[in-house]
């Protein structure tokens, strides 16, 4: 008994330790949440989500001020811990069963574009002069489904705050220009809805954003978007061992031999177990609805604490050569899915 106290007392004292910093990025993740109900009440859509707006309103609090000690540790628990939990949750979201019905040549053809867009965009990044991270993280988020992406690959690779702001900042941004760009495309190239439905699904990062984006031409184009979507979340999990295996690789024989990533990373298995969990129907969907709410707020949560790690100024400097990796990486990116639609002659 005795020798238990001590160490119930320093879990506890670990515990109380993260609360500032924890509080801190959930005001700042409620705030967020409610500036997104604020424009979808006036613009009947959110153009820019929470997740996105916790980021800038965190990056703006650090423009003003620096936390110190006393919020520091909470703020990185809600940086890494938050966030990996918030991605094993959203394995629930996967329906494994509805996806499989659709054949495999849909599947295949999307998990083609996506690798040329992870590798066409990396490789871009790193001539435009990007670190690394940052460039592994701007063809994820590109290539599969923006800023979920961008958190899951990032505690995987390691990468830092600027380099995550930096990649979902741009990101959104284009996120909500090609929402707002993307049906143009119908007239112009002669689309059915749907060709638009699967382009829109392959094209933009977030569902929320593929719906807003293929409503306006028609029920069609919102289903097979909406599955081409879901179809490109499902290669996350492959994506991230991979890129995890990749830098435990690199990091052979180096200093930082002992502080290896391991071949998949505990989130991203748990990811997975729940979405094989998930397709064997034990679940309600209540509970299913629910869980990817939280993950949802886990996620806001996260982004705001990065956003609190921001040097704005450092983040400025980068600018450029961001906005260049992710137009082109997004150029890639259309030219492949107008490719595929027309390959596999989709009516």
């Amino acid at each position: 008994m005795s020798a238990t106290a001590p160490r119930r007392n320093q879990t506890l004292a670990a515990l109380l330790v993260l609360i500032p910093g924890v509080l801190l990025c959930d005001g700042i993740a409620i705030t967020a949440r409610l500036l997104q109900r604020l424009e979808e009440a006036a613009l009947g859509q959110p153009y820019l989500e929470a997740l996105v707006l916790a980021i800038l309103i965190g990056a703006l609090i650090r423009a003003f001020w620096t936390p110190d000690a006393r919020w520091t540790p909470g703020i990185r628990f809600s940086a890494k811990g938050v966030l990996e939990f918030a991605v094993a949750l959203l394995g629930l979201s996967m329906d494994l069963p509805a996806l499989a019905r659709n054949g495999v040549a849909l599947p295949l053809a999307i998990a083609l574009v996506v690798s040329v867009t992870l590798l066409g965009s990396y490789g871009l990044g790193r001539a435009l002069g990007l670190g690394r991270p940052l460039a592994v993280l701007i063809a994820c988020g590109n290539a599969i489904c923006g800023n979920s992406a961008i958190a899951a690959v990032a505690p995987a690779i390691e990468a830092d705050g600027e380099d995550v702001a930096a990649a979902i900042a741009i990101t959104a941004a284009m996120g909500v220009v090609m929402v707002v760009w993307l049906p143009s495309l119908v007239p112009l190239l002669g689309l059915t809805a749907t060709q638009y439905g699967a382009i829109a699904g392959l094209t933009v990062y977030a569902v929320p954003q593929v719906v807003a984006a293929t409503v306006p031409i028609g029920v069609a184009a919102v289903q097979m978007g909406t599955l081409v979507k879901l179809l490109r979340v499902l290669l996350l999990g492959p994506v991230v061992a991979g890129v995890s295996y990749v830098k435990r690789y690199r990091q052979r024989g180096t200093a930082q031999q002992a502080k290896r990533v391991p071949l998949v990373p505990w989130f991203i298995a748990a990811f997975v177990g729940l979405a094989l969990v998930r397709a064997t129907g034990v679940i309600p969907l209540a509970q299913i609805d629910a869980t990817r709410s939280a993950a949802t707020s886990l996620t806001i949560l996260s982004m705001a604490a990065l956003g609190l790690g921001v040097d704005l100024r450092a983040l400025a400097r980068v600018g450029p050569r961001v906005v260049l990796t992710v137009a082109g990486s997004l150029a890639l990116l259309g030219g492949s899915a107008v490719l595929l639609v027309r390959l596999l002659h989709i009516a």
